[in-house]
């Protein structure tokens, strides 16, 4: 009866795979002409860019689905991309290659060596270090603005490209090897993987990981300096496998041992990869059960070799773009396909968007826009050529928990419920906002220190200019005095004492040194045009303006009861129900009405 029932079970094991192989092949069948349609077309347009305008997406439904997605896919009969390239603000020096780790090591550096940075310490008077202290700050103060108008350049491109998935393939890639301004301290490298991943986030995944492996980005975040023959340094190995490619549990911690021995001597001097053959472990070793004299290339093939890989790329792929839930029958299938393709990501992403999985009830409206998606995908449904400098887009999106160029951890950003809280939610209606009636407080942090150690150079800055001495000027804010008539007093007793530098100065003048030099970001408005949205549709109720906005915004309609609010809310706002009849003073309860259509809670779904 054992070997019944045993029997018996297997068939019913066979069973379930068979009809879970059935219905995966099913999903990934694609989906016929007849069944294509414009909310299709506005699902394709916003999973594989950042949405469009009503015309953009009657454009893209008139292709039916095959022409669309190898348009998006592959730039068939695309408009060329004319974008310009990142205009660099010329901040880099060459003395200030390589950048030391911290503050002490470069005055360590000086005081060993007379000069570090470029710059020869003094012979004689107070403070001869200073100007290399300043010269320290400086850089972080200006690469970290000039990452910040990388950001906004990128944006730029999102916004405008003809090419939307080469930009959100580069968003994809940049969350999953994620490396941050932070840690790299080094605008050049970190534009350069962005550049990468606009470059080669649509090709082979085999040649994109092995740029990824040898990029100075992320060379310098995951530490390679310090993984050396003789004392490896595990951080790249452990994150290669656990975070890039296999997920936890499919090798051992020996396994990442003899790994991070194979990527021992990778570095990079200025922006170029090198290998140091001195430095290299060049000795035998077993890695998944193989063993040689591998090197990080022949580590990374054997990885990609491994049936962990394929499925957890593939898997990553499918929740980026489709949703979240994924039934482990089309995992494998999804799997197998991308292994069939040679980690070909062109031809695995057409498959997967002229899926009827794809386009399932499932899979539209309900997926928790980014907040770098959110605020793209409204200027792009408004309409508008250029990215606003006002709201800032760092500053939002920062707000909103995706900063560019900034996240939180080598994990890259949570997806799905977590950019969603009650003060999330808060702050997207916010940008909304700020977007249709402009913050007249604005202050760009460009041109302002607002970060965490800004009210430090603030008020270095306001002592200064009130007569105070250096050691008065940069007495630390908990502890300093007021900057009044009592600070004025104390000022005149004090003298100004004998340092080899004055960190808090440095600072200070850093900061002056980088916005001499950083380019600014412009501060232009979004021009918006809302009356001239509305007349052209000749759209005469407050109903009537409610539903085009829906349609023009959401991909999730809305309750009748919510829509009927929504109208009460503008009419009121307008004080007629006659909208023609008002055209001369339409725009202010547009706004009105467009800050409460965005701050809903369907907007946030894609």
């Amino acid at each position: 009866m054992r070997y019944l029932a045993a029997w018996g079970v297997a068939l019913l094991l066979s069973a379930a795979t068979h009809a879970g192989e059935d219905e995966a092949r099913a999903a990934l069948a694609p989906i016929a002409d007849a069944d294509w349609s414009r909310a299709h077309a506005a699902h394709l347009l916003e999973r594989a860019g950042f949405g469009g305008t009503p015309r953009e997406v009657d454009r893209i439904a008139a292709l039916g689905p095959r022409a669309a997605v190898r348009q998006l896919v592959y730039f068939e009969g695309a408009a060329a991309d004319t974008l310009p390239p990142f205009e660099h603000s010329g901040i880099f020096d060459e003395g200030l290659d390589p950048f030391p780790p911290s503050r002490p090591a470069t005055t360590k550096l000086a005081a060993e060596t007379g000069e570090a940075l470029g710059i020869k310490v003094r012979s004689g008077g107070n403070r001869p270090m200073q100007p290399i202290v300043n010269k320290f700050f400086y850089w972080l103060r200006a690469s970290r603005l000039e990452t910040d108008r990388v950001a906004q350049w990128w944006a730029e491109r999102m916004l405008r490209s003809p090419r939307p998935l080469e930009e959100k393939m580069a968003l994809f890639w940049h969350g999953h090897f994620a490396t941050s301004e932070d840690k790299v301290r080094d605008y050049r490298k970190m534009l350069q993987q962005l550049e990468l991943f606009q470059r080669a986030g649509l090709g082979n995944f085999r040649s994109l990981l092995v740029a990824v492996a040898q990029d100075p980005a992320m060379l310098a975040y995951l530490d390679a300096g310090v993984n050396v023959k003789g004392s490896p340094n595990e951080n790249f190995a452990r994150e290669i496998m656990e975070l890039f490619t296999m997920g936890v549990g499919n090798y051992s911690e020996h396994d990442i041992r003899e790994a991070a021995r194979a990527f021992t001597g990778w570095n990079f001097v200025g922006t170029e990869f090198h290998v140091d053959p001195a430095k290299h472990d060049d000795g035998p070793k077993t890695f998944l059960g193989e063993t040689g004299n591998f090197d990080g290339v022949e580590i990374i093939d054997r990885i990609l070799a491994h049936p962990a890989t394929p499925a957890f790329i593939a898997a990553k792929l499918y929740r980026f773009f489709v949703r979240e839930d994924l039934d482990p029958g089309l995992r494998a299938a999804l799997a197998d396909e991308l292994v069939a393709l040679d980690y070909e990501l062109a031809p695995f992403l057409e498959k997967l968007f002229l899926s009827r999985d794809f386009y399932a009830d499932a899979s539209r409206g309900t997926r928790i826009k980014s907040p770098v998606e959110f605020v793209i995908s409204t200027y792009r449904k408004l309409g508008l050529t250029n990215l606003p400098g006002a709201p800032d887009f760092n500053l939002v999106t920062g707000a909103l928990g995706q900063r560019l160029m900034h996240p939180p951890t080598v994990a890259g950003w949570s997806y799905g419920r977590s950019w969603i809280t009650p003060s999330l939610l808060i702050e997207r209606g916010n940008f909304a906002l700020d977007l249709a009636f402009p913050d007249i407080e604005f202050i760009p942090e460009d041109r302002y220190p607002v970060y965490p150690t800004g009210e430090e150079i603030r008020a270095v800055h306001r002592r200064l200019r009130a007569g105070a001495d250096m050691t008065t000027a940069t007495r630390p804010v908990e502890a300093g005095m007021s900057e009044d008539g009592d600070m004025m007093t104390a000022m005149s007793n004090q003298v100004d004492r004998e340092e080899a530098f004055n960190t808090r100065y440095g600072s200070y003048r850093g900061w002056q040194m980088a916005i001499e030099r950083v380019k600014p970001i412009e501060r232009d408005l979004a021009p918006l045009d809302l009356t001239h949205m509305v007349l052209t549709a000749e759209l005469a109720t407050p109903l009537a303006v409610v539903d085009h906005f829906v349609h023009r915004f959401l991909s999730v309609p809305l309750t009748e009861d919510t829509r009927h609010l929504l109208a009460d809310a503008f009419e009121r706002e307008l004080g007629s129900a006659d909208v023609l009849a008002n055209a001369t003073s339409l725009e202010e309860p547009l706004r009105v009405l467009l800050h409460l259509v965005l701050s809903r809670p369907e907007y946030q779904l894609g």
